[in-house]
């Protein structure tokens, strides 16, 4: 059985512990700076296997010593959101907090595949590689099977549709600059273009990028958690079950695009060895301005990092 380790024990941690357990092909184990929090919720997953028929071991930890030999470890750790706060805002508190798990990371789990879901999420997944000294291909952000899943799922309401039949994608930076990409986006092969009107289409796109504030003000209190959850747990499923899923995700680019040096949403096939393959749309020229622009604010967020 396969080891996934996710540092951080909080909803989304819990919830991804959820998902993957439920598909019973990973032991989890849960760890968390809370005292007993990691094990208590680890102990109650792990009461609900049998009903879920899923033999799989969960255990929570305190000690970073817990996550040896993992093959994958999920990085969740760090502050939300709060109300009018951006993913930028984030980016001081939650670089230390990140800094310092990379390292325990490389210490304890130098072979393992690292998928990042802290925000501001481009720049923390830079800030792990960096840290942890692993190859591009081991480092991968969760953003983009989330926000393609916001952005399928708004288009399925929109047109009346099961979401099941609803093929899309969104690209660039998890934050406002993300770009969903409506000319590849479809429904059972039909282009939405030719379901719903453009300016219909024009406030999903935007509905998407708003996609984690909107639910962060319903709140008022936390951010989201069931669709990241869900997002992280199916990109764990294709690195530890190899199966090759063509995903969007955060990965460090060189070149790809005509952008390099920074961690961006891309289409990649995602599979044992972590990312296996970038895979290079056509671009038109507004797709392509866009998505650079996405870039030059990663890069830019980058710079702020605090200097080691």
């Amino acid at each position: 059985m396969a080891k996934v380790s996710i540092v951080g024990a909080g909803n989304v941690g819990a919830t991804a512990a959820l998902y993957i357990s439920q598909g019973g092909y990973a032991d989890v184990t849960l760890v968390d700076i809370v005292s007993g929090m990691p094990q208590g919720k680890a102990l109650d997953l792990y009461e609900a296997t049998p009903i879920m028929g899923a033999d799989c071991k969960l255990a929570g930890s305190e000690d970073f010593g817990a996550i040896e030999g993992s093959d994958v470890v999920v990085v969740t750790s760090g502050f939300p959101r709060k109300p009018g706060m951006s993913r930028d805002d984030l980016l001081q508190k939650n670089a230390e907090i990140v800094g310092g798990v990379a390292e325990q990371i490389r210490r304890h789990a130098p072979n393992a595949i690292v998928v990042m879901v802290s925000n501001p999420l481009d720049v923390m997944a830079y800030h792990a590689m960096a840290v942890t000294g692993f190859p591009r291909e081991r480092v991968l952000g969760m953003a983009g099977v989330l926000d393609s899943a916001r952005f399928r799922s708004f288009l399925a309401e929109a047109i009346g549709v099961s979401v099941s039949d609803v093929m899309a994608m969104v690209l660039g930076g998890h934050g406002d600059s993300m770009v969903p990409l409506t000319r590849y986006a479809n429904v059972g092969g039909v282009p939405v273009s030719e379901l719903l009107p453009a300016e219909t289409l024009a406030k999903i796109v935007q509905r998407t990028r708003d996609g984690g504030a909107e639910i962060v003000a319903l709140l008022k209190t936390g951010s989201a958690f069931y669709a990241p959850g869900a997002s992280v747990a199916q990109m764990v499923e294709s690195i530890v079950r190899d199966k090759k899923r063509l995903l969007p995700a955060a990965a460090f680019l060189s070149g790809e695009y005509g952008i390099s040096g920074v961690f961006l949403g891309v289409p990649v096939v995602i599979g044992r060895r972590g990312v296996e393959r970038i895979v290079e749309l056509s671009l038109t020229a507004e797709e392509k301005a866009a998505l650079d622009r996405s870039a030059n604010e990663v890069r830019e967020t980058i710079a702020k990092l605090p200097k080691a």
